[in-house]
């Protein structure tokens, strides 16, 4: 029976010799069956006399949904090795470090909880029964296990800048100016073809940080990145530029549709503030419209395109032919962007640009213009979106769970355990904690 409870309690080093009941739950006897425990820690010599005894409570995981109250008592000996420097010590085992009033598979389940399962610090905290800095100092220690120091070889890289809350400074005395000490920008870079996830994270939004970052990774690991999915951020395209000018860039092409987007909203407001004299409001049929101006046509049918149109026609033409072009330019910059992974051949290709860059020199719009310096300047890793079909979507998605986690966290102040906290959450399908079967 003394065994059975043994093998149930699952300590290995230690063994039970007596069960009784508590105030709060069962009461654990338990003495220590290996006999490794009375080596000396210092020398390793086999310890032959006995100091005494102490009791020692060590707190552990609940066994059959209660939480036991262990109850060590072990000895203490004397190390006969003259040379040894230690004359006493006390037995310990794997499971109950020496100087521990924890067990290290509650340590481990804690530091799990936060890295694998999701929760927070504090939330793991109260689940485990132990205080916060125990928590995270034992998710650090996870993962540091479970996180790779260095991330496996990858063809296509995302690269996408996040904001992760207020900047501190520090007045530098010698320079007499104000330093930043925290930014407010982390700059991630995320796997976009094998599914590593979040391979790290820094601190800044500048070429340098991200030239930084990718120097560290060895030159076979750099050599095999094909292509990099940015948005249209010149920090990154120089960056990119400098350490991986074998890499072919490629534009994200929903930042091309926002920009859109906000080009036609740009475009109404200016003209209704023109000729209204005031912003738009309820009456207005433009700034009723402000919604379906931003829906693609391909997504609409057909009778409501055509009904978009005649009301846009219906305005005022101070207003609605300003918007009219506007709309007309970002549908043809939407179907430009509609020909990826459809292997599109260069004359159609060639026929959607002309005709979207002549659309924007007719209208004489300010705005289009500005759209159209956009495209000509970012054309070639437009074109290389076109080609491959290649999207930031998963740096979206990751940026996406690093927001979460920093709201049930309710924020960082340290920007050291953000990353690693968000590394974490960003890799758990890959390590199988994800997996839905």
């Amino acid at each position: 029976m003394v065994e059975d409870t043994t093998r149930l309690l699952g300590l290995a080093g230690l063994a039970v010799v007596g069960v009784a009941d508590g105030a709060e739950g069962p009461v654990v006897d338990l003495v220590t069956a290996d006999e490794r425990a009375r080596w000396c820690p210092e020398c390793g010599t086999p310890a032959r006399r006995s100091k005494g005894r102490r009791v020692t409570r060590p707190r552990d995981l609940p066994v059959g949904g209660r939480r036991p109250a262990l109850r060590w008592c072990k000895r203490r000996w004397r190390c006969d090795e003259p040379s040894c420097r230690r004359g006493s010590f006390t037995e310990a085992v794997p499971v109950v470090p020496a100087r521990k009033r924890l067990t290290g598979r509650l340590r481990e389940a804690a530091g799990a909880a936060v890295a694998d399962g999701g929760r927070t610090v504090v939330q793991s905290a109260r689940d485990h029964d132990v205080s916060w800095p125990v928590v995270a100092a034992a998710f650090a220690a996870h993962a540091a296990a479970v996180l790779p120091v260095q991330p496996q070889p990858v063809e296509v890289l995302g690269i996408d800048e996040i904001r992760r809350g207020r900047p501190k400074f520090v007045f530098d005395e010698e320079s007499g100016a104000w330093q930043s000490t925290v930014d407010r920008w982390h700059v991630g870079f995320v796997d976009l073809s094998h599914g590593q996830g979040l391979l790290g994270q820094v601190e800044g939004r500048t070429a340098k940080v991200v030239a930084d970052w990718l120097l560290a990774r060895p030159p076979a690991w750099r050599d095999q990145v094909r292509y990099v999915a940015i948005d249209m951020c010149t920090v990154f395209k120089s960056a990119v530029g400098q350490v991986l000018p074998h890499a072919q860039l490629v534009v994200d092409h929903f930042h091309l549709v926002q920009l859109a987007n906000a080009t036609v909203t740009e475009v109404r407001r200016r003209v209704t503030v023109q000729v209204r004299g005031r912003r738009g409001r309820k009456g207005n049929r433009e700034w009723e419209l402000r919604n379906r101006l931003t829906r693609s046509a391909a997504r609409m049918r057909a009778e409501h395109v055509d009904d978009l149109q005649a009301e846009l026609t219906a305005l005022p033409a101070r207003i609605g032919r300003p918007i009219l072009a506007a709309w007309n330019a970002k549908e043809d910059l939407l179907d430009l962007l509609a020909l990826a992974r459809t292997k599109p051949d260069r004359e159609r290709v060639a026929v959607l640009l002309d005709r979207f860059y002549r659309r924007c020199a007719n209208a004489d719009l300010p705005e289009l213009e500005r759209l159209a310096t956009t495209v000509q300047t970012w054309w070639p890793q437009i074109l290389a979106f076109i080609r491959t079909g290649i999207t930031n979507a998963g740096s979206e998605g990751t940026n996406r769970v690093i927001k979460t986690v920093a709201r049930d966290a309710y924020g960082f102040r340290n920007p050291i355990n953000q990353r690693l906290r968000t590394r974490c959450a960003t890799t758990r399908r890959t390590r199988g904690h994800l997996n839905p079967r």
